[in-house]
């Protein structure tokens, strides 16, 4: 919301407390209150008739500091609330002077300024880092409509950039942007969003959570320019704010504080193929695509039912349409037997003429409005009717249906929608409804993700996701939704890519060639590059197939070419999901993620980093022409042997079969032996390549299995023209190559790969150690 009119002036109706003297400190246990007045109150005259605010400062775990400010105390809190990891044995140290108040946990400190100078500070050693000074946070009671408010205003330093608060496809900086976290099916070329997480972190090393899963208004930066803003209706306002001190340390904490994403199967990182939205397709259909890719030597792993997999106007009954799936056990073991997985489209919604919906009219299961009729409308499908997942019976029974599912081969489920939730409702646990508009997606996709841990089990569950709020990151996939088929939609869903995973989801997917609209084949072959080269791959429309020969021939070279190098690129890319479910940091990064010393990487929001050490600038032309940022260092291309200095601006012309995908030096990556599927032996006949190692530098490559843990390492040190090279672990018929080690390019063995110069090793598998003089 808007409160000033101005810098001097509030907004007409409005009228403002704000607490400005601290005038009674009180130790909790490990919390620290603050009671502080609007005004002078030493005098005992001056305490009659004036609010009391009450600040609560706490630490839910190292490093993280929560602040709450009450007003009334009173107030009716139903819920829901986020499924906070909070420690009750936080060691915090707290003080009480004559002109502070401070409570401090790890190496973050919040202080509140006694006497007349009122301030709330945080710091980091000492260091100032945020906070807010007189009349920057307080109660507001709005006359127009007669509603209260709280709100808070946190610096921003000269040059702090602000990132995160979902996925949201506008400019990455939030700078200047003004946010509202309520849930939409907006699409992607709006300012709404259909996962709204109330958590931002900014390139100075900090974050902070606003925990309130209702609405939160975001003013980054531009109600005030040198603050952000944040308000809430109600009489209180509480907030984590979480150190680093780096950009990845925020996502460590904040994960550890909201739930770690889980870590997908391996077979999920292949390509998906889906029939597409209201496309026409029978078994003869899906057949169709199937053969097709495989007699051009298309690699496919997972087939997608879209909705009309079941009757029209009756989603969700979760039941195959038998005009066009006349035998869907049969149908399903038959693509089973091709090496598939198949994943079918479902929603939380019942239509009216389902069958479902009387059954769960009659026993309560539905959401209902206040004189407890059944909450409907004629969006989406006629008479649609919302599960009510508070109610127990009504989980228990949308999870039976899910579950005779799994049983007849289904494997996992596209989780559409979840974000147009009403508000002029009961829930049956008596549930806000302004907290649960946001928070449904949560409990939504939990529950299947539930239903699939206890069919599937735990390490073969998957979801591909759209709506999400705060802890959702715990049941990946998630995809940005509907976009449209140009290359400022490839541009907007890659935004919202990066900006998701700067708020704490590891794991993000998109429609490769557009949603809405065909794109013409130059937007789909460069779509498919960039698509391919993402953390999930799902080729996806809406009226018309995304199968790569409906464009041209060179598609199917496209679509060949990066789903095999994605599936050779397994070992590395499994190794950064481990990294994204153990710390949160996703497996596609925001060059600042990655860079955040780099001044230049804070805007950049047109390449990312496919972990730590691939740099991916996709082609938003269809002549292939592309502006891209290298970071200080030496950068080989994967596959070009092209070696950059870094510290600069590159301009490049590349063809549907090439982008710049540049590696880091210093850099081991483990290439597997297999481009036909994701799910192999990654130490197995691992290919090692050694980028631009220098002298003195140890580079390091753990090998993972499907599991997560490591099944082989390799570590090779440079002294010199020395190489020294230690295994551990059980690896076979592995090979290293040298990509571009400076000063050693005299040596007389070349490597047998065209363009690339040093030598191959190929050891015996198992616990090793040699070391090669050149």
């Amino acid at each position: 919301m808007k409160i000033s009119d101005g810098n001097w002036l509030i907004q007409p109706g409005l009228t403002l407390t704000h607490p400005l003297q601290v005038f009674d400190v009180e130790q909790h246990g490990n919390e620290m209150v603050v009671y502080a007045a609007p005004r002078d109150v030493r005098e005992r005259t001056w305490q009659l008739d004036t609010p009391l605010f009450t600040l609560r400062f706490f630490s839910p775990q190292q490093g993280i500091i929560g602040v709450r400010i009450e007003h009334f105390q009173g107030a009716i809190n139903n819920g829901p609330h986020y499924p906070l990891n909070v420690l009750g044995n936080v060691q915090v140290e707290m003080r009480n002077t004559p002109e502070f108040a401070e409570l401090k946990s790890g190496n973050l400190s919040v202080r509140v300024t006694k006497g007349e100078n009122w301030a709330l500070d945080f710091l980091r050693d000492g260091v100032r880092i945020t906070g807010s000074q007189a009349k920057n946070n307080g109660y507001v009671q709005d006359g127009n409509a007669s509603r209260q408010y709280m709100f808070e205003r946190l610096d921003l330093s000269v040059g702090e950039t602000v990132y995160g608060l979902g996925e949201r496809f506008t400019a990455l900086v939030r700078n200047g942007q003004a946010v509202e976290t309520w849930n939409r099916d907006g699409g992607t070329s709006t300012e709404q969003a259909y996962k709204n997480i109330p958590f931002y972190l900014t390139n100075r090393g900090y974050g902070v959570l606003v925990n309130h899963p209702e609405c939160v208004s975001f003013e980054i930066g531009s109600e005030k320019v040198s603050k952000v803003q944040f308000s809430v209706e109600g009489e209180y306002l509480e907030y984590f704010v979480i150190d680093g001190p780096t950009p990845k340390a925020v996502l460590d904490r904040y994960t550890r504080l909201t739930g770690r994403p889980a870590l997908p199967p391996a077979w999920s990182f292949g390509l998906w193929l889906t029939t597409s939205f209201t496309t026409n397709y029978d078994e003869a259909t899906v057949n169709r695509f199937i053969d097709g890719m495989a007699e051009r030597r298309l690699p496919l792993h997972v087939f997608h039912f879209d909705c009309f997999w079941m009757k029209a106007f009756q989603w969700c009954d979760f039941e195959w349409d038998p005009a066009t799936f006349p035998d869907p056990v049969g149908m399903l073991q038959r693509l089973k037997a091709r090496g598939l997985k198949i994943c079918v489209w479902i929603n939380p919604y019942i239509g009216q003429k389902s069958p479902l919906f009387l059954e769960g009219m009659e026993k309560g299961y539905l959401l209902k409005r206040p004189n407890g009729a059944v909450w409907q409308w004629d969006k989406w499908q006629p008479g649609l009717a919302i599960v009510d997942f508070t109610n127990p019976a009504a989980s228990a029974w949308y999870a039976n249906h899910l579950k005779r599912l799994v049983k007849m081969g289904v494997d996992c489920f596209k989780t559409d929608f979840g974000e147009r939730i009403p508000t002029d409702v009961v829930w049956h646990d008596g549930s806000d409804p302004q907290k649960m508009h946001n928070h449904y997606a949560f409990i939504y996709n939990e529950l299947v993700w539930e239903v699939l841990k206890q069919t599937v089990g735990e390490e073969e569950a998957v979801l591909f996701a759209r709506s999400a709020s705060v802890g959702a990151q715990q049941f990946p996939v998630h995809w940005g939704g509907d976009c449209y088929a140009n290359y400022e939609s490839m541009a907007e869903s890659l935004r919202g890519g990066l900006s998701i995973g700067l708020s704490g989801f590891g794991f993000w997917s998109h429609d490769i060639g557009g949603f809405e609209n065909t794109a013409p084949a130059h937007v789909y072959k460069r779509w498919c590059a960039f698509g391919l080269l993402s953390s999930h791959s799902r080729l996806h429309g809406s009226k018309s197939y995304r199968v790569p020969w409906a464009y041209d021939d060179e598609a199917c070279d496209v679509v060949r070419h990066f789903t095999e190098l994605k599936c050779r690129l397994m070992p590395y890319l499994y190794r950064q999901a481990v990294t994204a479910n153990a710390s949160g940091t996703p497996v596609m990064r925001a060059m600042m993620l990655e860079f955040p010393d780099d001044p230049a990487c804070d805007y950049l929001d047109r390449q990312y980093m496919l972990g730590d050490s691939l740099l991916v600038a996709p082609v938003f032309s269809e002549a292939g022409d592309v502006a891209f940022w290298l970071p200080e260092g030496r950068w080989t291309h994967l596959w070009h042997n092209d070696e950059q200095s870094g510290s600069r601006w590159l301009k490049q012309r590349h063809d549907f079969l090439s982008l710049p995908v540049y590696v880091r030096d210093n850099t081991l990556l483990a290439l597997g032996n297999n481009d036909q599927k994701p799910d192999y032996p990654w130490h197995d006949g691992t290919a090692f390549q050694l980028f631009n190692l220098d002298d003195g530098r140890e580079a390091q490559c753990d090998v993972p299995m499907a599991n997560g843990c490591v099944a082989f390492t390799l570590h090779v040190k440079r002294e010199g023209n020395k190489l020294m090279v230690h295994g551990e672990g059980t690896a076979a018929n592995w090979t290293l190559c040298l990509r571009n080690i400076h000063q050693l390019k005299e040596v007389a063995n070349a490597s047998s790969c065209p363009g690339e110069l040093g030598i191959v090793i190929t050891p015996i598998s198992g616990e090793l150690s040699f070391s090669v003089t050149l």
